[in-house]
């Protein structure tokens, strides 16, 4: 009668106040390595304890304090049995500290993940599981990119727990990995989580018998769960004709859980496990938290109706991806290579600041401000874009030091712009390799990385001639279309990988 419940720290990069993740109710990560999931007002996991998969469910509290160069973090977790059958109760409180060794040199945040402290008892039946000793440690690298972050920790744990006092013990050992990222249109973390438990007690002693008998099983579970938070556009007509606009979009937060546990634990007869005889199964548990909804300004450009990037154009102009008041859009128009960088910037959700204005001191003297170009002065307006995007690695100058803001924009810089801002330009073969385009030859070598991994990740395709004409300059409308399909790849094609692969198709 016994297996345990899976379950270790938390989730190691809600960062929220600390270095790279926003808020924790904005991001998405489990709130332990239990495979359990919860909505807004309730928590449930599995508990293999007993031999048998028993849901638990029941309330959950999450609390947090910065601590030095990273933060405690707080579960409690009150649940039973949802099978009312079942007596039993679950009473779990665990604290981690969460330390975080930013790496500014390579872009990255290691951070170590150590038990603060545990306290946790669980009863199933007539039997009570103690934690008497937990060991655990946990390490994950973050890969801080402009548009978002990508990390995988690996953990390692040992949990024993006294069974009824003195009848027996039960000893888990936990091994798993995290994968995950976070950006502002959405974030996912997944766990892939091992378990071996090694159980020996004591059961009562037959009638024929005097002592009672002591019974070894093991038992196996896997459990791979997955937190996903997905930012998605929706339009909404207006349901009225005399109107001002007909109609805006609106920015829908969902976010979904799922966990599926595999086991392959001892067959239970009489109340005893018999490890030789085993049972093998699974079982899925979902939820969904109700979706947020943020309606969004409406566009009104009277010179894009009808045209084949109406749909895009509207969308970015609603984000804040394009501003200005102007009532024409010019679609059809080259963009400009400051134009497209405060797009990209506005895009990635990066916040510019006067703040972080590039000071350097000279002689002594007060701070003065220097701009990277002598093209781009520190009194120009868009001077904060400039500097941010070079700071984080997505433009370069085009000549020596100039930026050339006011020239048209190539595909060739547009689609290196988008990849430096994913940071994924390293993911290209060695040197010396071909794209598979047609005009091939005709990409910069500054540009071919980047193009070669545009094409690969689905970012963009060749024309009917499977041409990727890099040198061609990028209008208005060809640029809209470009960042949709960058925004669509952070908001959707990120959390396809990260989730449904891994779990469904792995």
């Amino acid at each position: 009668m016994k297996r345990l419940l899976l379950f270790i720290m938390t989730s190691v990069l809600i960062s929220a106040s600390v270095i790279l993740f926003g808020n924790p109710a904005a991001s998405a990560a489990p709130l332990d390595f239990t495979g359990g999931i919860n909505d807004e007002y309730e928590y449930e996991e599995i508990v293999f304890l007993s031999g048998e998969p028993v849901k638990f469910v029941g309330t959950f509290e999450i609390s947090e304090r910065n601590r030095g160069e990273g933060k405690l973090l707080t579960y409690r977790f009150k649940l039973s049995p949802e099978d009312k059958n079942i007596d039993g109760l679950l009473d779990r409180r665990v604290t981690y500290e969460i330390i975080y060794t930013k790496r500014d040199d390579k872009g990255q945040t290691i951070s170590r993940t150590e038990l603060n402290s545990c306290r946790e008892k669980i009863y199933i039946g007539d039997d009570l599981y103690s934690l008497s000793d937990y060991q655990f440690s946990k390490s994950d690298v973050i890969d801080n990119r402009p548009a978002s972050d990508f990390y995988s920790g690996t953990l390692k744990a040992r949990k024993y727990y006294d069974i009824n006092k003195d009848e027996g013990k039960a000893v888990v050992e936990i091994s798993g990995n995290t994968i995950g990222y976070e950006n502002f249109w959405g974030s996912t973390e997944t766990q892939l989580l091992d378990y071996f438990i090694d159980v020996d007690r004591q059961v009562p002693a037959d009638e024929d018998e005097e002592n009672p008998r002591t019974v070894s099983w093991q038992g196996i579970v896997k459990a791979e769960v997955s937190d996903s938070m997905n930012k998605s556009l929706q339009y909404s007509q207006n349901a009225a004709d005399l109107s001002s606009f007909t109609g805006g979009y609106m920015r829908i937060t969902a976010r979904e859980m799922f966990s599926r546990y595999e086991y392959n634990l001892p067959q239970i007869e009489e109340g005893v496990a018999e490890d030789s005889k085993r049972i093998r199964g699974e079982v899925e548990i979902n939820r969904r938290l109700l979706p947020q909804v943020e309606r969004l300004v409406v566009p009104k450009f009277r010179d894009i109706g009808g045209h084949w990037a109406e749909e895009d154009i509207n969308k970015l102009y609603s984000l804040d991806v394009f501003a200005g008041n102007s009532l024409f859009f010019v679609p059809d128009v080259p963009i400009t290579r400051m134009e497209f960088t405060k797009a990209v910037i506005n895009a990635s959700d990066i916040r510019v600041s006067a703040d972080k204005n590039g000071k350097s001191t000279q002689n002594g003297s007060a701070d003065v401000r220097i701009s990277p170009f002598v093209d781009v002065s520190i009194q120009d307006p868009d001077y904060l874009y400039v500097r941010e995007a070079l700071n984080k690695g997505i433009i370069s100058g085009v000549a020596q030091g100039r930026f050339m803001p006011d020239e048209p924009l190539t595909r060739a810089q547009a689609i290196t712009m988008l990849i430096r801002a994913l940071g994924m330009e390293n993911r290209a073969p060695t040197p010396g390799y071909c794209t598979s385009f047609t005009d091939d030859c005709q990409i910069p070598s500054w540009a071919r990385d980047s193009i070669y991994v545009a094409r690969e990740i689905g970012l963009i395709q060749g024309d009917a001639g499977n041409r990727v004409n890099p040198n061609k300059e990028v209008t208005r409308a060809e640029a809209s279309s470009m960042l949709v399909r960058f925004l669509n790849f952070l908001q959707r094609d990120l959390q396809r990988n990260y989730r449904e692969d891994i779990i469904f198709f792995s």
